[in-house]
């Protein structure tokens, strides 16, 4: 009687599995249509009471784990058709009963398996895509870029200016308002899918959000600098000492994101240099982003990075070091330049 009970479960797990894999086609066909909307993604309202905006997996109805059990079981399926029954029979000979629990650990070796392949062929398209989009934005007419690394001149306003300026940035570099930071024409050297990278300090965190805005990119996420001070070495603060920086992410346009299993950690340690001069591991991790799209740094100081182009009041071009200062506030000097880095006067 157990036994054909547990047959029974067994082929009843089985016509669930069938209907497991159904509604994962589904939902995932409405995401395409754009019906429901995709993890991560940015929910529109295109009229007033927003109710053509894409579903959401709980206005839908349905639990994202479950939604997350049907791909596991269909992606099973689909790479061995007789996966879900060759694990029920198993667990039949066994002796044990054939729960969900059961079947859910039995194919999760299979699962796995089918995970690395996909995420392999995932970095496999990425790389590709990453190239293609390489060469789409060089081939524009006016060179655009598609990595946009920005560190602006933040201007900071301490509570008193009489007694809050011995260590403010304006003692260092000309600094400028977040209006001026925010009319920059850094549009018009973006291109149409494009990432920026934007350094903030905790203090200026809204200013750069409203900058990002402003030059048309979507806040996505961000890192952290944790700063590395020689010896007993500490900064200033109000509330806390800011022993860190933050490096905002935004992307406009559709932007390849790392492939999975080669994002770089969201904080990373790096000692702390000259006066607002930024870590060799931002850079590098940019570019293992990002290996052949075209790159430009804004306030740069000195020669360009090899590979990248530069912009700023203290850029310098690589091929005439001691050449004079190009007398324009808009980085539409650099791409005019069409891959020179230009000595653009970015105050």
């Amino acid at each position: 009687m157990v036994a054909a009970a547990h047959r029974a479960q067994a082929d009843a797990l089985e016509i669930e599995a069938a209907a497991k894999r159904r509604l994962a086609d589904e939902y995932d066909g409405g995401q395409e249509r754009g019906e429901i909307q995709k993890a991560g993604g940015n929910r529109k309202i295109k009229i007033p009471d927003g109710n053509n905006d894409p579903a959401t997996a709980a206005e839908v109805g349905i639990p994202s784990k479950e939604i997350h059990d049907a791909r596991q079981i269909r992606d099973v399926i689909a790479a061995n058709p007789t996966a879900v029954r060759e694990a029920l029979d198993d667990i039949l000979a066994k002796g044990d009963e054939p729960t969900r629990a059961a079947l859910r650990k039995a194919i999760a070796p299979a699962a796995k398996q089918v995970r690395a392949e996909d995420q392999t062929a995932k970095k496999g398209r990425r790389v590709e895509r990453e190239v293609i989009l390489a060469e789409k934005i060089k081939a524009l007419p006016t060179k655009r870029f598609g990595v946009i690394l920005a560190d602006p001149e933040w201007r900071f306003e301490p509570y008193s200016r009489e007694t809050g300026m011995d260590r403010a940035a304006d003692n260092h570099y000309p600094t400028s308002a977040v209006e001026e930071i925010m009319a920059r024409d850094v549009p018009s050297i973006a291109a149409d899918d494009c990432v920026l990278f934007l350094w903030a300090t905790a203090p200026m965190l809204p200013q750069a959000i409203q900058v990002m805005s402003a030059w048309g990119f979507i806040y996505k996420t961000h890192a952290i600098w944790f700063k590395q001070r020689p010896g007993e070495g500490r900064s200033t603060g109000y509330w806390f000492l800011g022993e860190h920086e933050l490096l905002l992410v935004g992307t406009r346009g559709d932007v390849v994101a790392p492939a999975m299993g080669t994002q770089s950690r969201s904080v990373f340690l790096a000692p702390v240099g000259a006066h607002s001069e930024k870590p060799e591991i931002s850079f590098e991790i940019i570019e293992s982003y990002f290996p052949t799209i075209p790159k430009i740094e804004l306030n740069r100081r000195g020669h360009a990075r090899p590979g990248w182009d530069a912009w700023g009041l203290e850029a310098e071009d690589s091929s005439a070091p001691t050449s004079s200062p190009v007398e324009t506030d808009k980085p539409e000097a650099v791409a005019a330049a069409s891959g020179t880095n230009s000595q653009a006067a970015a105050a």
